[in-house]
């Protein structure tokens, strides 16, 4: 079942620097829960079949001209049936000011109605950006995530094989550290992932034999990001020599989470192997697949080797993510 998540009408006055024209109650008590923004057109005319009143209105130069374009009469009635449906907020952008009665009328029908100075298509991007973020659907799994050249690499295996410590040897290497031990990730867009740290364990890792320690602290702000993109999944596990591991990087692994599918290495752990320079390797390899490149491709072509011959259909490996 889908959990519904709300963001405070407070938290988008403050991100986009919104000015409040009237609140019937505290912001922090309303609470947003659709994606979705709305600019009306049809709605303001009064076809209202597919309105829905959980998206924030967004009143911009063009509205606000048709209203004032009907007549003092005809445009308190289109406000008063409008603010009727009860929409969760109404914002005027552009810095126009609304005029009494619809100020009157959001105190009548207690709809939040707010200002903004920015234009009316920034409005709506910048409502939009915050908005897919701080609803998007979510899960927290266990894992490290860190970010190396660039790309978004979330290391998940059994716990003890050495991802802390991985990721510890990764930041002294100049990389940044987004979580570790509980990673939230959330579907921002129809292809976008992106992983955080819950808020009371953040900048925080746990290593064995030592306890816990503060990243932030110990190796400074450069090494540690509040949110990244997930670009990858290193699945690390213990050297088993009975399994035959990926030589050649012909065919290609991915695991779905929320949906999206995500691509997969898997890397075994055993004495002597340097997992943090594997992993560097790992994601600069993945950044050139992603603009085109292979090197085994390269390589299999200038030996005569099709490697659309030996290329299987794509491998979906289950890391319970």
């Amino acid at each position: 079942m889908r959990e519904d998540y709300t963001i405070p009408l407070a938290k988008i006055i403050k991100e986009l620097s919104l000015q409040a024209m009237h609140l019937p109650c505290s912001a922090d008590e309303i609470l947003i829960r659709s994606r979705d923004v709305i600019r009306p057109g049809l709605e303001l005319y009064g076809f209202c079949d597919y309105f829905d009143p959980h998206r924030i209105t967004v009143l911009g130069r063009s509205e606000m001209a048709m209203l004032d374009s009907l007549g003092q009469e005809k445009k308190q009635e289109a406000i008063d049936h409008f603010f009727a449906l009860r929409p969760t907020t109404v914002i005027v952008a552009r810095g126009i000011t609304p005029c009494e009665f619809m100020l009157a009328t959001a105190d009548r029908y207690d709809i939040p109605l707010l200002s903004s100075k920015d234009s009316t298509s920034n409005v709506v991007a910048d409502l939009v950006s915050l908005l897919n973020v701080e609803l998007a659907p979510r899960i927290t799994r266990h894992g490290v995530l860190i970010e190396v050249y660039g790309e978004g690499i979330l290391l998940v295996g059994d716990s003890g094989v050495g991802k802390s410590e991985t990721a510890i040897e990764l930041i002294k290497r100049g990389h940044r550290l987004i979580a570790d031990d509980a990673v939230e990730i959330r579907r921002v867009s129809s292809k976008s992932l992106v992983g955080q740290a819950p808020e009371n364990i953040r900048h925080f890792i746990e290593l064995r034999g030592i306890g816990i320690i503060n990243a932030r602290r110990i190796f400074g702000m450069g090494a540690i990001k509040l949110s990244e993109k997930i670009d990858m999944c290193i699945n690390m596990e213990i050297w088993d020599a009975t399994k035959n591991y990926d030589r050649m990087g012909i065919d290609s692994e991915f695991t779905e989470i929320l949906g999206i599918r995500v691509p997969v290495m898997t890397i075994p752990v055993k004495p002597g192997r340097n997992l943090a320079v594997i992993i560097e390797v790992a994601a600069m390899n993945n950044r050139q697949k992603k603009m085109g490149y292979n090197a085994a491709q390269e390589l299999l072509s200038g030996l005569g080797v099709d490697i659309s011959e030996l290329r299987g259909e794509d491998i979906k490996k289950d890391l319970d993510i």
